[in-house]
């Protein structure tokens, strides 16, 4: 007697428009984590860097 281990476990998947939308709510929500803590960094080196770096990339930061 043979037995057939090919069972499948269905793992939940996400339509591709709830996946789109997850996706940029978690990036936007991380973007801003980012921008909060360098801008209102009281570490001085954080902060130059993120400055600098706005004005490298030609982004008015004031």
């Amino acid at each position: 007697m043979s037995i057939s281990a090919s069972t499948a476990i269905a793992a939940p998947s996400l339509t591709t428009s709830a996946a789109k939308i997850l996706q940029a709510a978690t990036a936007v929500f991380f973007g801003l984590v980012i921008v909060g803590f360098v801008g209102f960094s009281h570490i001085e080196i954080v902060h130059n860097a993120a400055h600098d770096t706005r004005h490298a990339n030609a982004f008015p930061c004031h």
